[in-house]
């Protein structure tokens, strides 16, 4: 009875210091966007930009890169100014960048940094669509969703009784927490916010406020074409997906045109001719520094090398390894392995591979004319029991490792079939190296004696070109662009 009314009166105490403590840090501020009060104590405007600008490069470095080609840059930068113009903030700093990735992304940093993808540029078919996510991006920035997500999490460590912990923190401990810090979703009510918000700046700067939800749809089937792709049900969402991290649905976005309360102009914009032209030539999926997939073989060029995996497994090229999957539960698992370089192959598998895995029957072998070693484990996975094989192979100055992993009542059926990978790796022949090249989003017009399989057949993508056709257009699989519209392709 005492330990439980002391406890009560601790609880009480760390309330009235978090309550003391928020009175004093001025807690609500007023949000700029829409006038009601919200708790940002814990990051000031001032820490805002100080994170961003500290963030910026770091955000930069982790997606790639900036995108330079076809002037694109600039381009985004005047539809985002244009945008910021018409919002409460019109004198505030933005900036605006192109990542040189071909996944489907885009994201705000606190401070004004807005970022979107060239793999969402190459989706999107107007500068309305293009304005509707940038605007989004903006409504998060506005509206200080980023600090009132921060200062929530703070009080909410207080009220646990983290009182000491927190106090003093500042933006000091803010800053360098990483991507992950400000790529985590934002809650439905702020989603709806900056939805709300987007659609009331694209609206205000005269283009069409159908286009959010037009892109919407575009990204749904983006992302049931990519499920399809690696082997899943198109009902699957990649947990990376665009829309995992960006939770809409049209239902929501029809609630955030009521809730904008503007009226769109007599003749709204959607500026495609100016947009597919800027698009015209961009990079499509895999730059020459990330390598290609091309059907079952992967060519990296500037690395000098090529393997192919077996048939009935689906190849996903991710920024640090390449992935390929079987409907059995194999998988294979291609990367680096830095720290084989400068050891014995057979010494880094016997105690450098792993701490918690012994590689049993660890052996030296030769591919191709290259220093190789392999070893086996068999291992418990959430999947269940696995047979691991791991083939490590030194490549010039470098190292890369195979990852086989098979159900383990199956093993010995796949002996071949990964014997075969294995022994795939090699260097690129020269004709190889000027074969593969990016591919890139060519713009094409509707024709009218064109047919639907006239831009099919333009397509030169591995597989499912008609639904990466009518992916890429906005259209339903098997139906046909509007005569004279400008469609996109996808060439070398």
């Amino acid at each position: 009875m005492g330990w439980l009314h002391f406890k009560h009166k601790r609880h009480i105490a760390a309330l009235i210091a978090a309550v003391g403590l928020t009175a004093g840090l001025a807690g609500c501020s007023t949000n700029r966007a829409t006038g009601e009060d919200t708790f940002t104590a814990f990051m000031s405007p001032s820490e805002e930009k100080k994170i961003g600008a500290q963030e910026h490069p770091k955000m930069v470095a982790e997606f790639g890169g900036k995108y330079d080609e076809k002037d694109l840059p600039s381009y985004v930068n005047k539809v985002g100014q244009k945008l910021v113009a018409v919002s409460e903030t019109p004198n505030e700093k933005f900036t605006f960048t192109v990542l040189d990735s071909p996944v489907i992304n885009a994201f705000a940093l606190p401070g004004g940094y807005v970022y979107i993808t060239r793999g969402l540029a190459a989706l999107a078919s107007n500068e309305a669509e293009l304005a509707g996510v940038l605007a989004h991006e903006i409504g998060h920035v506005v509206a200080r969703h980023s600090a009132q997500r921060y200062s929530r999490g703070m009080i909410t460590q207080i009220l646990a009784g983290g009182l000491s912990a927190a106090i003093g923190n500042g933006a000091g401990q803010i800053i360098g927490t990483g991507a992950n810090a400000y790529l985590k979703s934002f809650s439905r009510e702020h989603e709806l916010e900056a939805d709300m918000l987007g659609i009331r700046y694209i609206t205000r700067a005269g283009y069409d406020p159908d286009a959010m939800a037009t892109f919407l749809e575009k990204l749904r089937a983006h992302a049931r074409l990519q499920a399809m792709l690696a082997g899943r049900s198109p009902d699957d969402v990649d947990k990376f997906d665009f829309m995992a991290t960006h939770p809409r649905t049209l239902d929501r976005i029809q609630q955030a045109h009521a809730r904008a309360n503007v009226t769109p102009a007599p003749n709204p914009e959607l500026g495609t001719v100016r947009y597919m032209t800027a698009i015209d030539g961009i990079l499509y999926g895999d730059g020459p520094d990330e390598g290609y997939v091309r059907g079952t073989q992967f060519f990296h060029v500037p690395l000098d090398f090529t393997f192919e995996v077996p048939d009935g497994f689906s190849m996903v090229n991710q920024p640090t390894a390449v992935v390929a999957r079987d409907q059995n539960g194999a998988q294979i698992v291609f990367e680096g392995a830095p720290s084989a370089r400068n050891t014995r192959l057979d010494t880094y598998l016997r105690n450098g591979f792993s701490d918690r895995i012994k590689l049993q029957n660890i052996e030296m072998i030769d591919i191709n004319g290259q220093e190789a070693a392999t070893g086996s484990a068999d291992v418990s996975l959430s999947s269940g029991s696995s047979r691991l094989r791991v083939v490590v192979i030194r490549h010039g100055d470098a190292a890369y490792q195979f990852l086989f992993v098979v159900p383990l009542n199956q093993a010995d059926k796949y002996n071949v079939a990964l014997r075969r990978t294995t022994y795939s790796f090699r260097p690129l022949t020269r004709q190889e190296q000027k074969v593969h090249t990016p591919l890139r989003i060519k713009v094409r017009a509707a024709n009218p004696e064109y047919t639907l399989q006239t831009f099919v057949d333009d397509m030169q993508v591995d597989r499912e070109p008609a639904a990466t056709f009518a992916t890429l257009n906005g259209l339903s699989v098997g139906e046909a662009p509007a005569p004279n519209a400008l469609v996109k392709v996808v060439r070398h």
